[in-house]
């Protein structure tokens, strides 16, 4: 069991758990959902009906020392012989300078069912293998301290250098037509214990709905429009409410978000050809306002063309970041 210790990167607060015998986690968010949409919802594989890969990069709180930053790489395209969608995704988050690293593989399939001529529901399932480790040479302990000289002294604490590797399971579900869309997924359905320490730390469940719609604008020139959204993620006595609007005219998308009482998210995006590319930005306004330097999220994707489809198939019209 681990007592009382000190991390040299300044990440007290994530491995300060591990004082309990019961461990808790959560996931990392991207502030850009609809520009990682694999990570979202396991049903928006293969949405876009051809080739799509996504890139997304988070630096978060880069005002305190060991913040967290996560990437993440997706593919996915609808599969005319399997009848749905496929995806893969493949996230990092490195918290505290790599002091606690957790890496995810899933695969993901999702398949389409018309209720009627406007209206589409995909469901989605996905598998996930992970592995979160811990790197004790960037931890500190209380019996290290030599009250007059410091840090000098052997930690008597038993460390395990094996890392946690787990299986993970996930589901999600789609309802959408040309102006409407919503979503539900549940992840980690099994909650897995994912533990580097004694004891056990089970990842709890995360239920997650979002929804929106398009609102063509009048405008002089290029087609533009408003597309109100909300996303709503409860994950152990965690609650997250996001709400905003883009607005998009031509190739340029703007947005503004704001995310229960911690900050307001700023977006600017550029959607051209097959390529899309975002930057937003989170200013915090909690009491962390003038410690953390907010939240840069960055976003790269590639919408490719393909061959003419062989049957009506209806893609969701929402958002791209």
């Amino acid at each position: 069991m681990l007592k009382k210790y000190i991390l040299k990167t300044g990440v007290i607060a994530i491995l300060s758990l591990f004082l309990a015998n019961d461990l808790f986690a959560q996931d990392p968010e991207f502030t850009q959902f609809y520009a990682n949409p694999l990570y979202l919802n396991p049903a928006f594989a293969g949405t876009a009906h051809c080739p799509r890969l996504s890139l997304n990069y988070r630096n978060q709180w880069p005002g305190i020392s060991g913040s967290f930053i996560t990437t993440s790489a997706s593919y996915d395209q609808h599969v005319d012989a399997l009848s749905g969608g496929v995806g893969l995704l493949v996230w990092n988050d490195q918290a505290g300078e790599g002091t606690v690293s957790t890496t995810n593989v899933s695969g993901m399939y999702s398949y389409q069912i018309p209720v009627t001529r406007r209206f589409s529901i995909k469901a989605g399932l996905q598998a996930t293998w992970a592995q979160k480790s811990l790197d004790w040479s960037k931890l500190t302990f209380g019996d290290q301290i030599d009250p007059r000289r410091g840090f000098i002294n052997e930690t008597q604490e038993v460390q395990r250098d094996q890392a946690a590797n787990y299986v993970d399971f996930s589901a999600g579900v789609l309802g959408f037509s040309e102006k409407f869309f919503a979503g539900f997924a549940v992840h980690h359905l099994t909650e897995p214990d994912e533990s580097v320490i004694q004891g056990e730390s089970p990842l709890p469940r995360k239920y997650t709905f979002h929804a929106g719609g398009i609102i063509p604008v009048q405008s002089k020139g290029e087609p533009a429009s408003l597309s109100p959204n909300v996303l709503v993620q409860y994950q152990q006595k965690f609650l997250q409410i996001n709400y905003g609007m883009y607005f998009s005219k031509g190739p340029i998308v703007g947005g503004l978000w704001y995310r229960n009482s911690d900050s307001f998210i700023a977006l600017i995006g550029l959607h051209t050809g097959i390529m899309k590319f975002g930057y937003s930005y989170d200013i915090t306004v909690s009491t962390l306002t003038q410690t953390t330097a907010g939240s840069h999220e960055l976003s790269l994707g590639l919408n490719f063309d393909c061959k003419p489809k062989r049957r009506r198939f209806r893609t969701i019209s929402c958002p791209s970041f």
